[in-house]
């Protein structure tokens, strides 16, 4: 039943005191700049959701039109992520994590002037091509610098960016949406995509001046911790494979974690560019309020999502926690249909969908990383991200097809559920490997 607990999970020497100072030391010079990039990456990926509450009366779309628009974004992205993840392994992240985001950035500001279904998806298909690379991008960037039994903390503290920016990014896009439109003459929605791509295009040249490429660049880290890390990531790589690109990207381990992955990004998806509407339908009415009430099933993501996946990580074991929050995620989502007629016991269900859905992010990663080293963890980590993210596309589309059809999303949160469901079963056959405990 995956790998074995580890005996002592705390420092007994004085060389696990250094090793914790100093992996403090990198947390806190990496996540902060890398939690900021991925919370304003997250919310130029899903802002449509919000602008869709006005976007979608003012240019006279369809709920397909919509789904299509907001779920094409992830074709451009699932045909550019495994080259645009091997050009960073060769050329470093410092400068190719500040290209994509300068790119995207500019394309996410620029879909304030789609006018029809066309231009809407011809930018959501460029803006995923431009976005491609980023997160598997960051996934493999901290296998650069942590070891397993480090990397699903450091993982999850990186990830819940994405609950965060739920949290700040539902009542500022409400708060945009209600009380800039109309200035300059432009609406709301057009205001949403400016003010939150232009912030991305900044960071961009954050990164580029901030970020160290590898350990061995850390000027901030003395030789003894530079040395202390490099030792364990060195232990830990020896131990990987690092097949041909060809051979990761048929191996049928990857492609078994690329499955499991796009059912636990369907609830993701799901619940991302759907919740504000699933709000609305359920009496909450203003942008501003669906916006501070769309916060609260995030905020309890964040303290799912670090509790899990430090148990993960104590542990060594990877599958049943991420099959265990994949059924607690279905079971909140099949709750939330169930309790439809009463907004707080709706919520209530929405808010354990997301607890459950959030925390099997950081734990999934911690299963492709424990066996993929250098140019196929490059590879392999880009393909499963963008297979996965391929829900991205179908999700959204379906759903509003289905709303379509039944005026209704209770049966599209079904199919989330059931993707859940199966995503938790085919992670149990998962064995990655087991990951190299350091200490």
């Amino acid at each position: 039943m995956g790998s074995p607990a580890i005996t002592q999970p705390y420092p007994t020497s004085a060389t696990d005191d250094l090793a914790d100072a100093t992996y403090r030391k990198v947390g806190w010079r990496l996540l902060p700049l890398l939690f900021v990039c991925y919370i304003v990456a997250y919310l130029d990926r899903v802002n449509v959701g919000f602008a869709k509450l006005q976007m979608q009366g003012d240019l006279q779309f369809s709920e397909a039109v919509y789904g299509l628009g907001a779920g094409i974004f992830f074709l451009g992205y699932f045909l550019f992520e495994v080259p645009s993840n091997v050009v960073l392994h060769r050329v470093g992240a410092r400068r190719w994590i500040a290209r994509i985001m300068v790119t995207w950035g500019l394309l996410s500001a620029g879909t304030m002037f789609v006018s029809s279904p066309t231009a809407f998806y011809v930018v959501r298909f460029l803006l995923g091509a431009a976005e491609a690379g980023f997160f598997p991008g960051i996934i493999l960037y901290l296998t650069y610098w942590y070891p397993a039994a480090r990397r699903g903390k450091a993982t999850s503290l990186f990830l819940a960016a994405i609950p965060f920016a739920g949290i700040l990014g539902g009542p500022v896009s409400g708060w945009i949406l209600q009380g800039m439109g109309g200035v300059n003459g432009w609406a709301g929605w057009q205001w949403l995509f400016l003010l939150q791509g232009l912030p991305t295009v900044a960071l961009g040249l954050v990164v580029w001046r901030c970020l160290d490429d590898r350990v061995k660049d850390a000027r901030w880290l003395t030789p003894e911790e530079r040395t202390l890390i490099a030792r364990e990531i060195a232990a830990e790589e020896a131990g990987k494979a690092a097949p041909k690109i060809r051979a990761v990207l048929s191996n049928p381990r990857v492609w078994l974690l690329a499955l499991v992955y796009f059912a636990f990004v369907s609830g993701l998806y799901g619940i991302s560019f759907w919740l504000p509407s699933i709000i609305k339908a359920l009496g909450v009415q203003g942008a501003l309020d669906i916006g501070l009430v769309s916060a609260i099933p995030w905020t309890f993501g964040v303290v799912a999502m670090y509790l899990v996946a430090r148990s993960a990580d104590r542990r060594l074991e990877y599958r049943w926690h991420s099959a265990i929050a994949a059924l607690v995620g279905a079971l909140g989502l099949v709750l939330s249909v169930a309790w439809h007629g009463h907004a707080v016991w709706a919520m209530a269900g929405l808010t354990l969908a997301t607890m459950g859905i959030m925390a099997t992010l950081p734990v999934f990663w911690g299963m492709p990383t424990s066996f993929l080293g250098g140019t196929a963890a490059a590879a392999g980590i880009a393909f499963i991200n963008s297979f996965g993210n391929l829900s991205g596309f179908s999700a959204p589309y379906l759903i509003g097809l289905i709303k379509d059809a039944t005026r209704s999303t209770d049966a599209g949160l079904h199919m989330l559920a059931a993707l859940l469901v199966a995503g938790a079963v085919l992670v149990l056959f998962a064995r990655p490997g087991k990951p190299v405990p350091t200490r």
